[in-house]
């Protein structure tokens, strides 16, 4: 596994968290404008951590449905990890014993 470019990184940071390019429908890759709506065929997992300080639970909820709305509710799943913040969430033994099987479980029912 490699570590991601600092400039990548603070990029990313910039043209989703502070300018809201995507929820503006304004974030563009490679030149093309990214549409979250033409997602269909696919499951969308979101998870927040009960104890984030970056950010609050339920803040990002409701932005999936909006966002990615041609995803079928059926294929959507939504789960809060008790007693994780905001980067325990995807590390170490909560992810690999309660988060990730949620996961694995949604990915082999879309299968």
């Amino acid at each position: 596994m490699t570590d991601l470019p600092a400039e990548f990184y603070l990029e990313t940071v910039e043209r989703v968290f502070q300018q809201h390019l995507l929820p503006l429908g304004r974030l563009e890759w490679r030149g093309a404008r990214v549409e979250p709506r033409a997602i269909r065929r696919t499951a969308l997992f979101t998870v927040e951590g009960e104890k984030d300080d970056i950010c609050a639970v339920g803040a990002d909820r409701g932005r999936p449905r909006i966002l990615c709305s041609s995803v079928r509710p059926t294929m959507r799943r939504h789960h809060v990890q008790t007693g994780a913040g905001h980067y325990g969430v995807f590390n170490g033994a909560r992810w690999r014993a309660e988060v990730y099987p949620k996961l694995r479980s949604l990915i082999q029912a879309s299968a």
